[in-house]
């Protein structure tokens, strides 16, 4: 599930919290070792590449209880923007997104029944394209079209795919976007952040306590209603309808 990042540690802690076994996916032994520690019972790790077929023998032979949520939350290489990002990391950021998404729910498979969630973090430019985000816009809009997919896949038996789409988020790889913006616009990287603020109806970028408070909600049998639905998590960017 992208468990050492960000997004994934933030929502890791918040569904163990709840009470939830919860089995944490990377590539790297130190993040997960570290969210272990900090977790501590209730919490696996499980070092599997989501970027490769591998991981799905991985996940099916950890699982030994009913799988009531698979979250995919990566990270994607910041490649800048559309005119100068090589088109090979394009093909690699939608094989994390959109390949890990559907590698992980096949190793969850049959573990799932009735009520379980199939949730995948994606992003706002994957609906507000730019032209300084081109991994981030192609492969969170491609990943919005595999939750419509696995919604219908699934529906019948019960199973329920979600998208959450934050906005900009406080973190180490919005710094690298902004980064990119400044060195393509000769600008200040504060400068670019204040920018990518502003772009916010109340001036705000996302946290990832925000994230995982959303997808806590998807737990409750209520959020039926929003099977095969984004959740718009942009703290007011989106100006387009719906």
């Amino acid at each position: 599930m992208g468990a050492g990042g960000t997004f994934g540690s933030a929502i890791a802690a918040r569904l163990a919290a709840q009470g939830l076994s919860v089995i944490g996916i990377g590539r790297s032994e130190a993040p997960l070792a570290a969210l272990a520690e900090t977790i501590g019972e209730g919490f696996t790790p499980l070092l599997a590449d989501m970027g490769d077929d591998s991981a799905i023998p991985a996940i099916a032979s950890t699982l030994s209880l009913p799988v009531a949520m698979v979250v995919h939350a990566p990270g994607l290489p910041v490649a800048g923007g559309v005119r100068d990002a090589r088109p090979d990391l394009l093909a690699a950021a939608c094989n994390i997104k959109v390949g890990g998404m559907l590698r992980l729910v096949r190793g969850a498979e049959a573990r799932l029944r009735s009520g379980s969630r199939l949730v995948a973090i994606g992003g706002h430019y994957g609906f507000e394209p730019t032209a300084y985000a081109a991994t981030a816009g192609v492969a969170n809009a491609a990943v919005a079209n595999l939750i419509r997919q696995l919604s219908w896949a699934y529906g019948e038996q019960g199973v329920t795919a979600h998208l959450i789409a934050p906005g900009p988020a406080d973190s180490e790889r919005l710094r690298n976007v902004a980064a990119a913006r400044a060195s393509r616009n000769g600008s200040d990287l504060e400068d670019e952040l204040d920018a990518m603020r502003a772009e916010s109806a109340i001036g705000a970028f996302v946290s990832a306590e925000q994230v995982a408070w959303a997808v806590s909600t998807l737990l409750a049998p209520e959020a039926d209603a929003l099977a095969g639905s984004t959740l718009f998590l942009d703290a007011g960017r989106r100006r387009g309808l719906p």
